[in-house]
C-alpha cells in the first residue's frame, strides 16, 4: 500500500497580479509538481506562516518547504516579513529566497544581514524565469539537505 505523502509546498509573496502569474506558469513549464501558495503583502506572509487570520487552518496554509519574497509590498514590506521569519526559531529554517526587481547594493546587503538564502533580481523574458524557478525548485526541494521541520 503506497504512503499518501503531503504535497511539496512554495510560497510567493508577490503583490503583482501579472507576476503572480507569470511564477506560477514558469514553475509549471518548469514542470515541477508542488502546491504553489500566493500572499500578497509582508503581513499575509507572517499571518500564513503563523497560521492566523484567514490562514488559521493547516489544511489551507500548509507549511512551506520555500519561500519566493519579493521586497517591495504594501503594509508590511519583504525586509520586515524576512526579519520576523528568521528571528522566529519555528521558522527559521524554511528557505528565502529574495526576488525582486532592485539590484540596489543596499537591499542586497540589507536581507543578507536579515538572513535570507538567496536574492535573485527578477529575470527579463519569461524564458529566464521559467529556468530561474527550475534551478530554484531543483536546488532548494530536491539537493540540499534541510533540517527536520524545515520542510
Amino acid at each position: 500500500m503506497k504512503k499518501e505523502t503531503q504535497k511539496v509546498t512554495i510560497l510567493i509573496a508577490e503583490d503583482d497580479p501579472d507576476d503572480q502569474l507569470l511564477c506560477q506558469d514558469a514553475l509549471s513549464k518548469s514542470r515541477s509538481d508542488y502546491a504553489i501558495q500566493f500572499v500578497e503583502n509582508g503581513q499575509e506572509v507572517m499571518d500564513y506562516l503563523r497560521n492566523q487570520g484567514s490562514y488559521e487552518s493547516l489544511a489551507a496554509a500548509p507549511r512551506p518547504s520555500l519561500i519566493i519574497l519579493d521586497l517591495n509590498m504594501p503594509k508590511k514590506d519583504g525586509r520586515q516579513a524576512l526579519k520576523e521569519i528568521k528571528s522566529d526559531p519555528k521558522l527559521m529554517s524554511i528557505p528565502v529566497v529574495v526576488l525582486t526587481t532592485s539590484a540596489n547594493d543596499l537591499d542586497i546587503k540589507r536581507t543578507y544581514e536579515l538572513g535570507v538564502n538567496s536574492y535573485i533580481t527578477k529575470p527579463a523574458s519569461f524564458e529566464a524565469l521559467v529556468q530561474l524557478m527550475e534551478t530554484l525548485t531543483k536546488y532548494w526541494l530536491k539537493t540540499v539537505r534541510l533540517p527536520n521541520g524545515a520542510s
